[in-house]
Order: C-alpha cells, then structure tokens, then sequence
C-alpha cells in the first residue's frame, strides 16, 4: 500500500529544482503529508499541479505562491562552449547528470535530460550557461518525470558509492599510516636500546679499567735492604770522587 507521500511524489514533476524550499521533490512531498508544506511551492508543477495536489488531498486549489518563483515554459541549460573553462562546478550541480564533460574540458548539456532545475546557473564562474525555452515548446509529461525521478535516484546512488570508496580510501590509508607509525616506533625503541646497550658495555668496560687501575701496587715502595744502602752508598762515593777528579 502507498503511502499518502508517495502518491503526492508520484504528481510531483520531478525536476528537483529545491524552488519549492525543499532538496528535492520527495522531501516536498513529505512535508505535504505532514502538514508542514502547502500545496502551491512547486513552479514546475504550475497551476496544473496545484490542482492535481489538491483532488489528491481534498483541498480547494490555490494559486501558485510568488515566494517560489512564477511559472514558465519549459526550458533547457545550454553552455556556451566557447567560454566553458571546464572547472565542472555545474556537473557537480546537476542533479540528473544532465551535463557532460571532465576537468579543464568542454561541457555539453544532454537537452533531453535536462530537468529546467537552473541549479547550474548560479556555480558557473564564468556566466557561460543560459535556460533557453525548448524547441519546438513543449509541456513536461509524466514520462519525463518518469526519467528524472529515476536519473536522480541513479545519480544519489552513484553519489552514495563514490563516498562510500572515497571512506574506504581513507580508512585504509589511515591504517597504512598507523602500521607504518607503528613500525617506525618500533624501529626507533630497538635503535634506542640498541645505543643503550652500547653506553652500558662502555661503561663496564670503564669500570673495569678503574678497577684494575686501582689494584696495581707501586713498585720501590718497601723499605731497601742494608745490601741495597751499601751499594748505593758506593756509587754515591763514586760519582763524588769522579766529579772531583774533574775539577
């Protein structure tokens, strides 16, 4: 059973315009149903829309509110290709991927996608994209909101999966980053104990030095025998009597 939500989305355009204060149409078409959105906020529905809203909800129609924006012909984004400077802003913008093209390249508009949303108006920087009325005119049919609802649902889901990769990137390159601080860590507390080992050998080895230093006894530190005074005495005696043989 549908919901009351999805039968006002269901009369809804489509063209995801957000003119009607909402980001897209099934968020307008909620609002709705809760009672926190009148029925006459959506330009590209018209005075025809208002009308199909109220049969569905009982009510009296009314006209379309000014806040909103007017009523209009239906209309296609051109670029003029000439000036496009490629910086893909309004691509960003669409969203039915209605345009074409890659960075620093030509963009191009798909006219039979295009919803008339003007949301890539305003990001051009260059003012190069102007809503012209289609030719030959035309009104928007069910089947082209048919093929806009469906393109906005492709392009969220493409949108959901591109971030979804872009996270899964970046969680992984995190990780790398982490394993890689880990093993630097670990490098640098090895290399740390290393030259801590290195100090503690030296130092033992300083010790030990000391140690043996210290236990080395000096030698002619006992007293001399009288063997030994006698035969100094005698070369004392000697070196006297030759220095005075000199003189």
């Amino acid at each position: 059973m549908t919901s009351l939500a999805d039968r006002i989305d269901a009369l809804l355009p489509q063209t995801q315009c957000t003119r009607c204060g909402y980001p897209g149409c099934r968020p307008y078409a909620e609002a709705i149903a809760a009672g926190a959105a009148d029925l006459n906020q959506c330009p590209p529905g018209g005075a025809a829309g208002i009308v199909k809203l109220a049969d569905l909800l009982g009510r009296a129609p009314k006209a379309l509110n000014p806040a909103n924006g007017v009523e209009k012909p239906l209309e296609a984004a051109v670029i003029d290709e000439a000036r496009c400077i490629g910086c893909t802003l309004c691509i960003q913008a669409c969203p039915v991927d209605a345009i074409l093209g890659a960075a620093k390249q030509m963009h191009t508009v798909l006219a039979s996608w295009c919803t008339g949303c003007e949301l890539c108006v305003a990001p051009c920087p260059v003012d190069c994209i102007a809503m012209v009325p289609v030719a030959p005119p035309r009104a928007w049919t069910d089947a082209d909101a048919a093929t806009a609802r469906a393109r906005y649902h492709a392009r969220n889901a493409r949108l959901a999966d591109e971030k979804r990769d872009r996270e899964a990137r970046l969680a992984a390159r995190s990780a790398a980053g982490r394993a890689a601080a880990d093993v630097g860590a670990a490098a640098d507390d090895a290399a740390a104990a290393a030259e801590a080992r290195k100090k503690a050998i030296i130092a033992a080895a300083m010790e030990r030095a000391r140690a043996q230093r210290a236990q080395v006894t000096p030698k002619n530190v006992e007293p001399a025998s009288d063997e030994v005074r006698r035969q100094i005495a005698e070369a004392e005696a000697r070196r006297a009597r030759l220095a005075k043989e000199r003189t």
